[in-house]
């Protein structure tokens, strides 16, 4: 059978949809990052305190990416995407009309969750209308939507500083207004969706240990890059001593390759497979953090920022190359799980920014930590990969290019748990 191009093979005007919904979704779950500085300048926060704010909201997102997963694979991803919509315009009205103490910060940003959320319905509701072979594309553009960082982190800062932090929270309700409008036209079901699984198929997941692999990766690439992201602007503010606004927009720097390098990440794991990418990727990451824990100046963090944004965006692409290939039938579910835990390993990583920075006296001590966890995980990816070529089906291991090279026979156990996994899991 021929393959079919790209552009063929897909629902364009859905594949949009799903980047518009999860790029304002994800501006307005990070907007506590470049608002911190200002915040925190009011209620007088401690480094602690700052990391903990801007790290409220993934732990909301964690929190509320599986539920918004299950609702996906329940009434469908258009309606689930409507519902976050609507859903993520309530945080936005009480941080703009209500909130004034620190305990009143924490609740909206866990409530900002929601927007989090969003990844477990854009990317399956994307990937449902492409073959296997244009997956990681597809899933990487609509995951591009991170790109809404880049958003809030440039102009989030500038209209703080002419209207008040609080009208920032009020100005957002206009684009997720405009989207939930475009949402509610253009995005579609796909009709290769599989029925909705019982509650039994979720729990079976659960205990398989490739999924919980697969999100202890993630939450090293999307938490990395989501939590880096939340952070920069109180790093750089607090480290480098640059204006409120100078922080937005050197944090608007770097993240633009994150946001924008995820699609190519995509694109690189479908040709040459996700995990050999990964490999590549985590050992540069570690490096390049590695340096940035000596705090060097400014005009070498930036370039060394923007190569490790750049590579974790990518590495959210090719985890999302693995993930269909390894449960191709149980796609929502898997989005909210995986994405779940990135937003996990995003919540504690500025929170160990700051605690470490207020009991060590530096931030380079966290970055440090980070990439040394950065290192170990390469190795553990090595040793996954050994476990996957002998237990993954042939033409996932073809797409990943997982030990492509040496592939040993599936086992009879194997074959086993993968008859048990399509019988359970509805694979």
């Amino acid at each position: 059978m021929q393959k079919k191009s790209f552009l063929a093979s897909g629902n364009l005007p859905t594949l949009l949809s799903a980047f518009l919904y999860f790029d304002v979704s994800f501006m307005v779950w990070v907007i506590f990052g470049p608002m911190t500085p200002f915040i925190a300048e009011q209620i007088h926060l401690s480094a602690t305190q700052k990391g903990l704010l801007t790290a409220i909201p993934l732990l909301g997102g964690s929190f509320f990416r599986p539920i918004l997963g299950v609702l996906a694979d329940r009434i469908g991803g258009r309606r689930a995407g409507i519902t976050g919509l609507v859903l993520t315009l309530v945080p936005l009205a009480l941080g703009w009309r209500y909130a004034t103490t620190l305990w009143q910060f924490y609740l909206i940003g866990f409530l900002l969750g929601v927007a989090g959320a969003s990844f477990a319905v854009a990317l399956p509701l994307a990937g449902r209308w492409y073959p296997a072979e244009h997956q990681g594309l597809a899933m990487g553009i609509a995951g591009a939507g991170n790109s809404g960082t880049l958003l809030i982190t440039f102009f989030g800062p500038r209209l703080a500083q002419h209207y008040g932090w609080h009208a920032v929270f009020g100005i957002a309700l206009l684009p997720i207004a405009l989207v939930l409008g475009a949402f509610y036209l253009l995005a579609k079901d796909s009709p290769s969706k599989s029925a909705p699984k019982p509650w039994g198929s979720y729990a079976g997941l659960m205990t398989q240990g490739d999924t919980w692999r697969l999100c202890f990766l993630y939450s090293l690439t999307f938490g990395g890059f989501v939590g880096m992201a939340s952070f920069l602007s109180v790093f750089f503010h607090d480290q480098y001593h640059l204006t409120k606004v100078q922080a937005g927009d050197c944090t608007t720097l770097v993240v633009l390759s994150g946001s924008f390098l995820r699609p190519v990440g995509g694109w690189l794991a479908d040709k040459f497979g996700g995990y050999r990418l990964l490999l590549t990727l985590f050992g540069s990451i570690a490096v390049c953090l590695g340096i940035l824990g000596l705090l060097p100046p400014i005009a070498v963090v930036l370039p060394l920022l923007f190569l490790s944004m750049g590579m974790l965006g990518m590495g959210n692409g090719a985890i999302f190359q693995m993930a269909p290939q390894r449960f191709p039938a149980s796609m929502e579910l898997m989005t909210g799980i995986v994405g779940a835990a990135g937003g996990l390993g995003g919540f504690f990583l500025p929170s160990a920014l700051g605690a470490m920075k207020d009991f060590s006296g530096s931030y380079g001590v966290g970055l440090f930590c980070f990439a040394l966890l950065l290192a170990l995980s390469f190795l553990l990816l090595l040793e996954f990969g050994v476990l996957w070529s002998a237990t993954w089906a042939p033409d996932a291991l073809d797409r990943t290019m997982i030990f492509a090279y040496r592939r040993k026979p599936i086992s009879a156990v194997a074959e086993t748990k993968l008859a048990y996994e399509a019988d359970v899991l509805g694979e």
